[in-house]
């Protein structure tokens, strides 16, 4: 019984010493300067990105009016530039790679995960790069 109290008290004032009775809370700190911004898309090739998005099959899950395709399996890439605002990750050309070299790095609402293959271990960044070009380019 004495062990039981003794322990009690203990545990009693463990919990007392913690806080102290002041209530604390998060407060911001003022960062001072920029952010750091992520890296330029090296600029591509689109004739060659072209070439690559055909034969690389990717309007078999995409529609992309200017490659002629209509697949429905992926976003709709005639909406890259809308789908880049939206998710809030860059500009249109640096989202367009990421989704590209990293699928599951943001997936578009309403398209499951793990669908897209992961270009980034099949292609080279400058294939990617010429994959952007063609995909971003302003006719």
């Amino acid at each position: 019984m004495r062990l039981r109290a003794f322990a009690l008290v203990l545990i009693v004032l463990a919990l007392a010493a913690c806080g102290g009775g002041k209530t604390t809370g998060a407060f911001p700190k003022t960062v001072i300067g920029t952010l750091p911004k992520s890296p330029a898309v090296a600029k591509g090739d689109p004739a060659k990105g072209k070439a690559l998005f055909a034969s690389s099959g990717c309007g078999g899950c995409h529609m992309f009016k200017p490659a002629g395709t209509n697949g429905k399996v992926g976003p709709n890439l005639d909406n890259l530039a809308s789908d880049a605002q939206k998710a809030n990750q860059g500009p249109e050309s640096q989202y367009a790679f990421e989704s590209i070299k990293n699928p599951s790095a943001y997936v578009v609402p309403g398209f499951p995960n793990g669908v897209m293959p992961n270009y980034g271990a099949q292609l080279k960044d400058s294939q990617i790069a010429d994959l952007v070009a063609f995909l971003t380019k302003k006719s």
